[in-house]
């Protein structure tokens, strides 16, 4: 099976930013992560969320480059959000503790609904 390069999309809300992320987050999506998360905070948003509806795989590597953005979130007093994580995923954000650090939704209504308090 062919490795899908990731595309992130950004996309404004009023108080968040949304990362659309296709394709799998592994060593080759840093470039792409760093530059939408960049893009993502250029218009300096309460929260950013990124959107997992469309990845397809995440390794070892894709969870540092994560950890790197909730770092960066971090540091700069923003909320990190993720929405659209398959169970299985979800299982993975929570043994690596990534859960205790972010909040994360079943789907982008459900984390934009809550995004005011979410960002508190």
């Amino acid at each position: 099976m062919a490795t899908q390069h990731l595309e992130a999309k950004v996309r404004h809300h009023p108080s968040v930013a949304i990362i659309d992320l296709h394709g799998e987050i592994n060593a080759f999506a840093e470039e792409a992560l760093n530059a939408a998360y960049a893009e993502a905070g250029s218009r300096n948003p309460d929260a950013i969320l990124l959107n997992f509806g469309d990845v397809d795989y995440i390794n070892s590597t894709g969870i540092a480059l994560i950890v790197s953005l909730l770092a960066q979130a971090r540091k700069s007093r923003r909320r990190l959000l993720a929405c659209g994580l398959s169970e299985h995923y979800v299982e993975v954000f929570q043994i690596t503790r990534l859960a205790d650090f972010m909040s994360i939704f079943s789907d982008e209504a459900s984390a934009l609904a809550a995004a005011p308090e979410a960002a508190s």
